[in-house]
């Protein structure tokens, strides 16, 4: 399974369908899937707080990889890699196994520091439409940003058409099949 992973806002909604064309596979959206699971994620996060919200959906990825769907390409949410290790009995050994898998990749609008923290915002702002404030979606990207940088996966700049970003990933993936 590719997994694409990476701060919100850095596409990997708009090019994990387009990734899984390329590769002839299906892919899925855990965003998506936690809320057909629980409702909206703004209602859960206000209702049952963050932590919930983590191990609620670290469950909605184990259950999927349970049933066995046959998954091309998973866009993980985007603080999916920097839960609190006690969020899940599983997630610890999951997340590092996400960040080291060979077919996983970071996504970021950009790879230079302040450039993806202003793009991050502009997106993040635009697509959420007053559900989260400039100075909210920078300080999230602030302290992610790092974390992203640093997992030992491929990073991809998504500051470019979606199509672009996903036979780039396509082609990075392809190659690192070959050598693995």
């Amino acid at each position: 399974m590719v997994h694409l992973i990476g701060p919100g806002g850095a596409g990997k909604s708009t090019v994990a369908p387009l990734l899984a064309a390329h590769l002839g596979t299906s892919s899925v959206d855990l965003d998506a899937r936690f809320t057909a699971a629980h409702g909206c994620v703004d209602a859960f996060l206000a209702a049952q707080g963050y932590h919930a919200y983590a191990a609620a959906n670290v469950a909605v990825y184990l259950e999927l990889a349970a049933r066995g769907d046959v998954i091309g390409v998973a866009a993980l949410s985007s603080g999916f890699m920097t839960y609190p290790p006690d969020v899940h009995p599983r997630y610890v050994a999951l997340r590092d196994a996400v960040a080291t898998a060979p077919t996983t990749v970071v996504l970021l609008p950009a790879l230079e520091f302040e450039a993806c923290v202003a793009e991050t915002v502009r997106r993040q702002v635009r697509r959420c439409a007053g559900r989260m404030s400039a100075a909210r979606a920078e300080a999230k990207i602030r302290e992610r940003f790092a974390r992203y940088l640093t997992l030992p996966a491929p990073k991809v700049a998504t500051a470019r058409p979606p199509g672009d970003v996903a036979v780039a990933i396509a082609t990075l993936i392809q190659g690192q099949s070959v050598r693995a």
